[in-house]
């Protein structure tokens, strides 16, 4: 490579060439260089005129001013911020608590349509109300149900406020979905998120149309829509001496309420002597409890002899009365007459002398019947067919065709 040679591979540079200081995109005049300079000149004066000499803002607000009122208003909002729960501004958080609620008797068609994980939201103020847990029971011509609900709401004054207000006992709350709307009232709040519902054995006593008490066996569910609610385990039937109907005692298994110390049905305690609705498929049996804690009638079971008695009884009829009359139940023998005496019934007259003299009716006969009983031995002495069995009571006995009606005279 020689000198001054390479002209193709590096051009000359011209010393008159303005490759920096000409007229085109690719560098600045004298005149650009100035223009620009003018600018900044009159930027920085106009900046300089937001404060004047005397340090006033735009020259009307001191700058000193300007920043304690934003201060101020900077503590003001951090403060509702906080008083507030962070609800300004999206900050804040929400609470949860639990709360059991009495919606009342409700139209069939609410209750199928109330479900666990139904949602409530609140209008006023954040928050939301879930139902987690429900009981129904029938109350009346139409069911009663019981919610246990999930509330979130914010903490103020050491109480959970919920649609802006405290969970007060008492208080109604709404729940309202795309399919109903209820209301209810507050009965307790707590951090259980299920009611304490339990299984509760029971012993109750009716009396049912013959045709009900044939649909009535052993393993028939109680139901309240697609809820079961209670499960029969016992049932005995007896005679009333109306051919129509029957008295039955029926043990269950149904779902109570615990509250407190108090178990309840829907809202009857469940104690002897209340009374309860209890619908099945195919009958209702609207039952006086006896018994509590078992599903068998109370007492023990046994058999005794007792000596009944019939007067006045027309001939014809006590002619029918015969051994081995017997009275059944669910195919077992509830009584069975062993041995009957028929005898005329008694007539006093008076004669014209004054004279008194007893003599046999021509028509009416005395009946005196050996039986054996199925009974029930309890505490409170003996039962026969859920009643007391003493000596001079009446009991009555559906033996096939016949119902007849003796006095007890004495119990072996």
């Amino acid at each position: 490579m020689s000198d001054g040679d390479d002209n193709d591979s590096w051009p000359d540079i011209d010393d008159d060439d303005e490759t920096y200081g000409a007229d085109d995109d690719r560098g600045w005049n004298e005149d650009t260089v100035d223009d620009s300079f003018d600018r900044e000149n009159e930027n920085e004066g106009r900046a300089t005129q937001l404060i004047d000499d005397h340090g006033n803002l735009f020259g009307v607000v001191n700058v000193i001013d300007a920043l304690v009122v934003l201060l101020t208003l900077a503590v003001v909002v951090a403060g509702i911020s906080l008083v507030f729960g962070g609800a300004i501004g999206g900050g804040g958080g929400l609470e949860t608590t639990y709360a059991t609620l009495d919606l009342g008797t409700q139209p069939d068609e609410v209750v199928t349509a109330l479900n666990e994980g139904d949602t409530h939201t609140a209008d006023s103020v954040a928050g939301n109300l879930t139902i987690t847990d429900l009981y129904t029971v029938p109350d009346g011509n139409q069911p009663r149900a019981i919610a246990r609900v999930r509330i979130e709401g914010t903490l103020g004054d050491e109480a959970l406020t919920y649609d802006g207000a405290p969970l007060r006992l008492g208080r109604s709350l709404t729940i309202a979905t795309n399919r109903y709307e209820v209301s209810g009232s507050i009965r307790g709040v707590g951090n259980a998120s299920t009611l304490n519902i339990a299984q509760t054995d029971l012993v109750v006593e009716d009396t049912i149309d013959v045709e009900d008490a044939e649909q009535l066996t052993v393993g028939d569910e109680i139901r309240i829509d697609r809820r079961t609610i209670g499960t029969v385990e016992s049932v005995n039937q007896y005679g009333t001496g109306s051919p129509n109907r029957v008295q039955v005692v029926v043990g269950l298994s149904v779902a109570t309420l615990r509250d407190g110390d108090t178990l309840r049905y829907g809202l009857t305690p469940v104690e002897r002597g209340s009374r309860i609705l209890l619908p099945a498929d195919e009958y209702d049996i609207n039952g006086q409890i006896i018994a509590v804690g078992t599903s068998e009638p109370p007492g023990t079971a046994t058999d005794r002899t007792v000596t009944l008695r019939l007067s006045e009884v027309r001939d014809t009829i006590a002619d029918s009365y015969q051994p081995g009359m017997t009275e059944m139940t669910g195919g077992e023998t509830v009584a069975e007459v062993t041995a009957v005496d028929v005898r005329p019934s008694t007539v006093v007259t008076t004669a014209e002398s004054g004279a008194v003299k007893a003599n046999d009716h021509p028509i009416n006969r005395d009946v005196t019947m050996t039986a054996e009983l199925s009974v029930r031995e309890t505490p409170s002495g003996i039962q026969f067919k859920g009643d007391p069995l003493r000596q001079g009571n009446r009991i009555t006995l559906d033996v096939g065709s016949t119902t007849i009606r003796p006095t007890v005279e004495s119990i072996r």
